[in-house]
C-alpha cells in the first residue's frame, strides 16, 4: 500500500448536508457524560426537550466527512491513525434542531520522519443550511502513525499554552462504562471504540473512548469548575495525548485567565489532554 500525499491533498470533500433535533443534541450531551445527577438543573438544561439549550460542542460531530481516510486510494495505515488534537471556534449559538451544511478542505500534511508518522490537518466550517449563519470552525489533527518519511515539508515545532505555575484550580469527572458506546451515536463509527477485537489489533487491550468525547467531556467539566455556563463556550482545543478508556476518572488542572482558561488532564499519572485552553462569549 503506497502512501499518496498528493491525493489527500487534492481531495475534494464535496458539501455535506445533515438535519438534527433536539434528541441528537440529547443524546450527544448524554454522550459527553451529563445527566450522571437527573436533578442536576444545569445538566437538565442540555437534556429537557422543553427547555434545550445545546452544547457547542456539539458541532464537531454535525457534516462529518466520515471515515474518508480510510479510503485505499490514499495509502493510509488506518489501524495506526491517530485523532491527535482538536480545536474549534464557536461562532454562534446552535439551535435545538437545524439543517446544517459542513465543508472540509486539507489545510497541512507534514512530515515527522520515518518511524514517526505524518501530521494531517483538516478546517471545517459548519453553517445553518436556511440562512447561512456560520455555527463553528474546526480543525482536526490526525496523527498518521505509519505513514512518516514521505518527504513532505517538517511539522512545526509546537510551542506550548501551559503557565509553569500552579494550577488555580481542579476538578475532575469520571465517565461511564458505557461512554464510547453512547458517544458513537452522534455519528463516529469507528470500530476502534466499540470492537474488542479491532481494539486488540490496533495495540489496545479494549475499546477506547473517542478523542472528541473527551474532548466534549472537558468543555462541559471546564465551564462548571469555573462557574460558567458551557453553552456560552465560544473556543475549544486541546491535544489528545494519551489513551482514555470508558470509566476512567478524568483529573483537571486549570489555569484560568483574562481571556479564558488553559488546562490539561490526567487519569491517575498518565497524561491524557495536554495544551488545553478555553473562552466563553461573555466576561465572567
Amino acid at each position: 500500500m503506497t502512501f499518496r500525499p498528493d491525493r489527500i491533498l487534492a481531495h475534494d470533500f464535496g458539501e455535506a448536508r445533515q438535519s438534527y433535533i433536539a434528541r441528537d443534541a440529547i443524546l450527544y450531551a448524554l454522550g459527553v457524560g451529563l445527566g450522571h445527577d437527573p436533578l442536576d438543573e444545569g445538566d437538565l438544561a442540555f437534556l429537557d426537550e422543553t427547555r434545550l439549550s445545546v452544547l457547542p460542542t456539539f458541532a464537531v460531530t454535525l457534516c462529518s466527512p466520515g471515515m474518508w481516510i480510510r479510503d485505499a486510494a490514499f495509502g493510509v495505515d488506518f489501524r495506526r491513525l491517530v485523532h491527535s488534537a482538536q480545536a474549534a471556534t464557536f461562532h454562534a449559538p446552535l439551535s435545538p434542531s437545524a439543517d446544517v451544511l459542513g465543508t472540509a478542505r486539507v489545510v497541512g500534511l507534514t512530515d515527522r520522519g520515518e518511524g514517526r508518522g505524518a501530521i494531517l490537518e483538516l478546517e471545517r466550517q459548519i453553517a445553518n443550511a436556511a440562512d447561512g449563519t456560520t455555527y463553528c470552525t474546526l480543525r482536526q489533527t490526525l496523527l498518521l502513525r505509519g505513514n512518516g518519511g514521505f518527504g513532505g515539508p517538517a511539522a512545526p515545532r509546537a510551542s506550548t499554552v501551559i503557565p509553569e505555575t500552579a494550577p488555580g484550580a481542579q476538578t475532575s469527572t469520571s465517565l461511564s462504562p458505557r461512554a464510547a458506546l453512547i458517544y458513537r451515536l452522534s455519528g463516529d463509527w469507528n470500530p476502534l471504540h466499540i470492537d474488542p477485537a479491532f481494539a486488540r489489533s490496533a495495540g489496545f487491550d479494549r475499546p477506547i473512548m473517542h478523542g472528541l468525547g473527551s474532548y466534549g467531556v472537558a468543555g462541559a467539566a471546564l465551564s462548571r469548575a469555573l462557574g460558567r455556563n458551557p453553552a456560552e463556550t465560544s473556543a475549544l482545543s486541546c491535544r489528545f495525548s494519551g489513551i482514555v478508556f470508558p470509566g476512567d476518572t478524568l483529573a483537571f488542572s486549570i489555569w484560568p485567565d483574562a481571556h479564558g482558561a488553559a488546562f490539561r488532564a490526567h487519569v491517575g499519572e498518565r497524561l491524557v489532554l495536554d495544551e488545553g485552553r478555553i473562552a466563553w462569549r461573555s466576561a465572567a
